[in-house]
């Protein structure tokens, strides 16, 4: 016999480390497509094989190295999220998430009209997720104090 009772899905808690490290993952999955896609835009490719990005920058090692550390600050927060003394992680998601908040807007700049969809659920996903990280890391709560107050 078959039985029928119902079961409910386990809503364990998780921890704001693993809430912040989980956005952060979601965040730069989001961060890289949208750069891979954004490879697909007509004349992008071109542009590239000419020493070129976006507004006609020419592409040089200091661009490059910028480049790089946008994706691998956001790429550290993961493991930092979960690493780092609570106090020490809290802070650096509250300086963080919102530095790129307005960075992942700033890149939108310059855009035509013709792109604005792809760009505003791009960067309306980011923001979403950065708006999170923000919130889960200006609502931790503190641990119990383990002292006792003197009488």
């Amino acid at each position: 016999m078959i039985n029928r009772t119902s079961t409910r899905l386990d809503r364990a808690p998780l921890s704001v480390r693993a809430q912040l490290a989980a956005a952060w993952t979601s965040f730069m999955f989001l961060y890289i497509y949208v750069d891979y896609f954004h490879l697909h835009k007509p004349g992008v490719i071109d542009s590239i094989r000419d020493g070129l990005v976006g507004l006609d920058y020419p592409i040089t090692p200091v661009l490059l190295t910028g480049m790089l550390a946008s994706v691998a600050v956001s790429a550290l927060m993961v493991t930092l999220s979960a690493v780092l003394p609570a106090r020490a992680a809290r802070v650096l998601n509250l300086v963080a998430a919102p530095l790129y908040i307005v960075y992942s807007v700033i890149n939108a700049a310059g855009e035509t009209w013709e792109w604005a969809p792809f760009y505003a659920l791009s960067i309306g996903v980011e923001v979403l997720l950065l708006a999170f990280v923000v919130r889960a890391a200006w609502t931790w709560p503190s641990a119990p104090s383990l002292e006792t107050p003197e009488s």
